[in-house]
């Protein structure tokens, strides 16, 4: 799908490089899978791959070529109405449950689309007052390249064959003794610092007074979750929030999503298929009530959200290389993601915090329809820090906040313990 053109300086720089690298991903990630693959839906939390396909190219259509190259037509007028997301300034758009709908336009049209906005794109790489516009659309599209992955990942489970997505031999988990970073508390500057690309919910800096604490050195694996689940956790009131405990009664909880006990021993359901389940590879795909649940039963609990950014300050390397320690197992290339427990904070998945994702003070949504961005989802849902092993590289950082609400666990979600000291 590359474009054949020549390359100019503009196109060769970091930014752009980081554009072209992007797009490029995505579609990579897309191969795959058949036609039938990438269009279903399997619940309205998630979407179609076709559609993550689209929406990600709507983006740079509207906000960059419509708007700011002269003469720019739409590839085809009739399309914002189906692949705009949630953008109220950008007009009416098909439900959400309705994307799995859209038998037409076809993958292919939906990537000769891609490929024209790509190209088109290279007459703005150079318009230096459109780079913060064109960072966030590099950081929208690697979100959606996580996005895809459980979305699809969920779609595949439905189905009772188990298919695999990625061919190839998962990698084993290191069994890691865990230890403890002990923090003495005090003032601390959460938020931004101001240097690079962050999203608006990630500031203004402000202060926040912490106790002190210690942070757990490792995620919480599946051998203890089995542990967990051995001793009743599940069928313990006392453990469980009020709201958590009417979830579990209600749809019958009694494990992690994608967790299975059968004849063929203690499996879990991966990219990969059905495969056995690592008992020293972190635990995933829970909800907040699950995490809270587990570290009430392990007489510790969540972080804040302010006390994990706060070890992290020390540790994340922003342009750390994929070898170092502090840059975690994220997402490179396209394959079979999956957790490993690698050491450090990042990588492997998401961490829930006991933190309400809520703005942070003096914080203002920015101007336009990007301002429906973040802000306008600040109410019901958990922050959650770290990165997945489907994040992309370079698309995390110490002040990152990722958001979801307590019931949801399609992600690739976990937790690591805090105590009081």
């Amino acid at each position: 799908m590359a474009s054949t053109k020549l390359r100019t300086q503009a196109e060769d720089s970091p930014l752009a490089e980081r554009f072209h690298a992007t797009r490029a991903l995505t579609e990579a990630l897309c191969e795959p899978l058949s036609e039938s693959d990438a269009t279903i839906q399997s619940m309205e939390d998630a979407s179609p791959a076709k559609w993550h396909l689209a929406h990600t190219t709507w983006f740079w259509e509207t906000f960059l070529l419509r708007d700011h190259l002269p003469d720019y037509s739409l590839h085809d007028e009739r399309w914002p109405f189906l692949f705009n997301s949630y953008y109220e300034a950008e007009g009416e758009r098909i439900g959400r449950f309705s994307r799995g709908m859209l038998s037409r336009p076809s993958v292919d049209e939906v990537l000769d689309w891609r490929a024209a906005v790509t190209q088109a794109m290279g007459q703005l790489l150079d318009h230096a007052e459109l780079a913060p516009l064109i960072e966030l659309g590099v950081a929208h599209e690697q979100q959606h390249q996580e996005l895809l992955l459980t979305d699809i990942k969920h779609a595949l489970f439905q189905n009772p064959l188990g298919p695999a997505m990625f061919d190839g031999q998962l990698p084993a988990a290191e069994a890691r003794e865990r230890g403890w970073t002990e923090h003495p508390g005090g003032i601390g500057a959460i938020g931004h610092t101001g240097e690079g690309f962050a999203f608006d919910c990630e500031g203004p800096r402000h202060r926040v007074l912490l106790e002190p604490f210690a942070l757990a050195d490792t995620l919480v694996t599946n051998a203890e979750w089995d542990a967990f689940i051995a001793d009743g956790g599940y069928e313990n009131a006392a453990l469980w929030l009020s709201d958590g405990w009417a979830w579990v009664q209600e749809n019958r909880i009694a494990a992690p999503l994608y967790w299975r006990d059968g004849d063929n021993g203690a499996e879990h359901f991966t990219l990969a298929g059905w495969q056995p389940r690592d008992p020293h590879a972190p635990v995933t795909h829970i909800s907040y009530y699950e995490a809270d649940a587990f570290a009430s039963w392990a007489g510790h609990r969540l972080p804040t959200e302010f006390e994990w950014e706060a070890v992290a300050r020390g540790q994340h390397a922003e342009q750390a290389p994929a070898h170092d320690p502090a840059a975690g197992n994220q997402l490179d290339t396209a394959g079979p993601v999956h957790p490993v427990g690698s050491p450090g904070l990042f990588g492997d998945c998401w961490q829930f915090t006991r933190s309400a994702y809520l703005p942070y003070p003096r914080f203002q949504p920015a101007e336009g329809a990007v301002g429906e961005y973040n802000g306008k989802f600040m109410s019901g849902q958990f922050v959650l820090k770290g990165a997945s092993c489907a994040t992309a590289r370079g698309h995390s950082r110490a002040s990152y906040r990722n958001f979801f609400y307590p019931h949801q666990r399609w992600q690739f979600t976990g937790l690591r313990l805090a105590k009081d000291i």
